[in-house]
């Protein structure tokens, strides 16, 4: 019996085998299992760093005194040989902290992940799987601030500066989507990837006009709305609550059943406008649940990639 494939099992159970190094290798190898890998190549005059040769290249990019000084036979890459450059933006505040399926919780074999957690297990496959078909890949986290910036590169060690980004701490008590979208703007000097990894709990109108300035560039767009199940249905809670506002500290006292009609209309809303708004702007719109299989994900970003020159 072959070895389930990690992208297609339960999130929450793949997290708890290992760190995030060796989930996010063993989901990626699990996804591209019977991929097949033909990426486009090209060369320009700005040097990168040497590949080990392999058939079917073109030999005038052989470094021959490498050759001849240590019989090793490399071929000289160039900076504008990646199928693209991409630019993964997280968001770390305060509302991806959350999960809807505590520890204990009823009827809960595993405590669902946060979706922060999520988040950034995603964003550590979406990295590799980049990496693996010679694409440039950076990193951009943001809360109230911009708290990391990894430029785009495909050199070796870049996967190692992104899971070093991905550790320091964020949390901050705001979501400023449109500051760390701003910044991969800047990073991505021509058209490329850029994909916006959040909740989405933030004003609309700022986003839209940070993605209508990256899609004006040529850039392509993707959204991933991260969600926890519980938020869409109030279903895990019952009786009387305390609603608050993880970064502004707002409480609203209610009972459950009495706003929970009101609560699914408001979610849908929300998401059909988002839904709407990237589709306006010719961006891609995908929403993820923490409960999902990150495979799931997984093939909309890798579709988003074949489609990008």
């Amino acid at each position: 019996m072959p070895a389930p494939r990690a992208d297609l099992l339960d999130p929450a159970s793949v997290a708890a085998l290992g760190g995030l190094e060796i989930v996010a290798r063993w989901v990626v190898d699990g996804f591209i299992t019977g991929l097949h890998r033909s990426p486009r190549r090209g060369f320009s005059v700005e040097f990168a760093e040497h590949r080990p040769y392999q058939p079917g290249d073109d030999l005038r990019y052989l470094d021959w005194r490498i050759a001849a000084r240590a019989d090793r036979w490399v071929v000289k890459q160039f900076e504008e040989e990646t199928n693209l450059r991409a630019t993964l933006v997280l968001d770390v505040s305060r509302s991806m902290a959350w999960t809807g399926a505590p520890a204990g919780g009823r009827g809960v074999r595993t405590p669902r992940m946060t979706k922060l957690a999520y988040a950034e297990q995603l964003v550590a496959a979406l990295s590799l799987l980049l990496l693996r078909q010679r694409d440039a890949v950076g990193l951009v986290r943001f809360d109230d601030d911009v708290r990391s910036v990894v430029v785009p590169r495909s050199r070796t060690g870049q996967w190692r500066r992104i899971l070093g980004a991905l550790a320091e701490p964020g949390a901050g008590t705001e979501t400023k989507a449109g500051m760390g979208l701003a910044r991969a703007a800047r990073l991505v000097r021509r058209a490329g990837m850029v994909m916006l990894v959040s909740d989405l709990l933030v004003e609309q109108e700022e986003v839209e006009e940070s993605l209508r300035g990256l899609r004006a560039a040529g850039h392509d767009v993707t959204v991933l709305h991260v969600m926890d199940p519980a938020e869409r249905d109030l279903s895990m809670m019952a009786g009387e609550a305390v609603f608050e506002d993880p970064e502004t500290g707002l409480a609203v006292p209610a009972v459950v059943g009495e706003v929970r009609d009101a609560y699914r209309a408001t979610v849908d809303a929300a998401l059909d406008g988002w839904r709407a708004a990237c589709a306006r702007l010719g961006a891609r719109y995908v929403q993820v649940q923490t409960d999902t299989p990150f495979g799931v994900p997984l093939r909309h970003a890798f579709a988003a990639r074949t489609r990008v020159p």
